[in-house]
């Protein structure tokens, strides 16, 4: 997956600038970054402070860690299974 050149600090500074009463052309023009690009990220980030983005990354980091290891999990259960199924 392709990283972004901006953090989520950096987003939601971006966001903070629009409410505050820059427009959403002008201020993508300034971040070099297209409108789409911006709906995108107040969509996801709208109302969000620093720290609760922060939180967030860390969320889903432990949220895929902990899927990866379901399914681990499940490829061993499903391994223990054909073995004894096997008649000796």
């Amino acid at each position: 997956m392709k990283t972004s050149r901006f953090s989520d600090e950096e987003k939601i500074a971006i966001l903070k600038e629009v409410r505050a009463g820059a427009t959403v052309v002008a201020t993508c023009a300034q971040h070099n970054i297209g409108v789409q690009t911006y709906h995108g990220w107040k969509r996801k980030l709208g109302g969000m402070e620093v720290d609760e983005a922060r939180r967030l990354r860390s969320l889903e980091k432990e949220c895929s860690r902990l899927k990866r290891l379901v399914a681990d999990q499940a490829v061993q259960i499903q391994i223990l299974k054909e073995v004894n199924a096997k008649k000796w």
